[in-house]
């Protein structure tokens, strides 16, 4: 049984927002203070990642622990409406692998950023991560007149 009203509970899921989310904001303030110049949700790839390294062919998708269904506390099983939830959560995840598949047929290496490793003892973790993935940041020297 939920806690909160329907309609309370209705206004709480349509607040949730698909781009420019709390997890996504902080991967990438950290990819620009460490150097690294981006693109955002480019509609013509699969599953529109969240981050795009276009001459790199790097695509970065931060996932939502519970939308997403990673085995972490944050993502942990709904305990009402399991006949609504589970289904959903498990079709986000068929979908994600698909669109994973089909950008490495295209060619395209990607990672999945999950909201856990945003938190604030694990960004050090997740900085390194994403320099790993992504190689040396590419840098502009400054040209003299």
């Amino acid at each position: 049984m939920d806690r909160i009203t329907p309609e309370a509970r209705s206004a709480n899921m349509k607040a949730v927002r698909r781009k420019d989310t709390a997890p996504e904001m902080i991967v990438r303030r950290l990819l620009y203070v460490t150097g690294y110049r981006y693109r955002l949700h480019i509609k013509k790839l699969p599953g529109s990642p969240d981050i795009v390294f276009v001459g790199r062919k790097k695509a970065i998708f931060v996932h939502g622990c519970f939308w997403h269904g990673h085995e972490c506390r944050a993502g942990r099983r709904p305990q009402s409406r399991q006949e609504y939830w589970l289904p959903k959560i498990a079709r986000n995840q068929e979908r994600d692998a698909a669109a994973i598949r089909q950008l490495h047929r295209m060619g395209w290496n990607t990672l999945v950023v999950w909201q856990c490793e945003t938190n604030a003892p694990n960004r050090i973790t997740l900085e390194t991560k994403l320099r790993d993935f992504l190689g040396a940041a590419s840098t502009t020297a400054k040209i003299s007149p």
